[in-house]
């Protein structure tokens, strides 16, 4: 059951993060509120406070809100590592964060546990992977997207839209998982570690992805790039 779907206002939104339990690494209760005077220091605020900034009508918002109710592990383990790496950057933000901030924004699970299908995807393979394995693909890969700015992107869909992923195991709790890989990051990671992912690849997303044709289109679906280390595991 996800209550929060329907959400549509503050009051809901908060209303099911309260019914959830939702709180910051701090131990602060999550909640949605208009926002205040700016703060150059926003994952700092949401750390101390709880605080999430939500304007009214936005969709963008509104997504991030979704985004906190549906994954609250992970949103509060990048929330926490951005707010612990800010005091130390002295000027000059670090690459960890970029990893983060592009997570946060961009960000999609891969829960699949089939090694050559996310070989193929690491490798850029798309075409064999989504069309020549695309019943593989269909019964062992599940696309779990975390990032508030794809879901608002994904409103008028084409197929340019790429997430960054990171792989979880097909059972369980993704949250959970995706949490525990942030955790185990070492401070010198980069945006390296993450996979690019095509989102709109995936079969029957769209209608164009009813035609081999489709993933030849290099526009959408690059190889890969040289030294591409993939996604840590």
């Amino acid at each position: 059951m996800r209550p929060w779907l329907g959400a549509d206002s503050l009051e809901r939104l908060n209303a099911c993060a309260e019914a959830a339990g939702i709180r910051t690494e701090s131990g602060c209760a999550v909640r949605f509120v208009p926002p205040g005077p700016g703060d150059p220091y926003y994952e700092i605020g949401v750390y101390e406070s709880g605080r999430v900034a939500t304007r009214a009508g936005n969709l963008h918002d509104w997504f991030n809100a979704l985004a906190w109710l549906a994954f609250p592990r992970t949103k509060a383990r990048i929330n926490a590592m951005h707010a612990q790496a800010i005091p130390h950057e002295r000027g000059h933000r670090g690459r960890l964060r970029d990893l983060l901030t592009l997570l946060d924004e961009g960000g999609a699970l891969v829960a699949c546990d089939d090694a050559a299908l996310n070989a193929l995807l690491r490798a850029h393979e798309w075409k064999t992977l989504f069309w020549e394995r695309r019943p593989s693909v269909l019964a062992s890969m599940r696309l779990l997207v975390l990032g508030h700015a794809v879901l608002e992107k994904a409103l008028e869909p084409w197929p340019g839209i790429t997430c960054k992923a990171i792989f979880v195991p097909h059972g369980g709790d993704p949250d959970a998982h995706a949490a525990d890989w942030l955790r185990r990051l070492p401070p010198e990671a980069t945006p390296r570690e993450l996979a690019a992912l095509p989102i709109f690849g995936y079969p029957h997303w769209l209608p164009e992805s009813e035609s081999a044709a489709f993933y030849e289109d290099t526009r959408f679906f690059r190889g890969q790039r040289p030294k591409f280390r993939g996604a840590r595991e």
